[in-house]
């Protein structure tokens, strides 16, 4: 059984940037559709990959941490059931009104889910598509 102090070192270890999805994702758009901007604080929910100038937000999201409804991310930890089930509604409620707040601004959002990654071929066409 893991102490309070070493779950928390392994929970501070856990990257908000940067990550293995959000690389493979910056790696294919790299070759049709560079010139993006990284974590922008400025536009509403710091949307993983922006483009600015035409008000596209692209968010890379792990199926876990945001409650997709993938095998991965309805899996529930059974230590501290509660907690969880809490903060991925919290994540979930939160992700969605970043969405409203871009709509309201005129942005278009796309979410493109860690589990969908396994298929890069579409994953590809999905961002294709959405940047038009």
């Amino acid at each position: 059984m893991e102490t309070r102090e070493r779950r928390s070192a392994i929970m501070r270890a856990v990257k908000g940037r940067d990550t293995a999805p959000e690389l493979a994702v910056r790696a294919m758009l790299r070759t049709f559709a560079p010139f993006y901007r990284l974590h922008r604080r400025d536009v509403p929910g710091n949307p993983d990959i922006a483009y600015v100038g035409r008000k596209l937000a692209i968010f890379v999201h792990g199926c876990f941490w945001h409650g997709h409804d993938c095998a991965r991310g309805a899996r529930m930890p059974k230590a501290n059931a509660d907690y969880w089930r809490a903060k991925i509604a919290r994540n979930v409620a939160r992700d969605a009104a970043h969405r409203e707040k871009l709509a309201a601004l005129g942005w278009r959002a796309l979410t493109i889910w860690e589990c969908e990654l396994k298929d890069a071929a579409a994953t590809e066409k999905k961002l294709r598509a959405f940047l038009g």
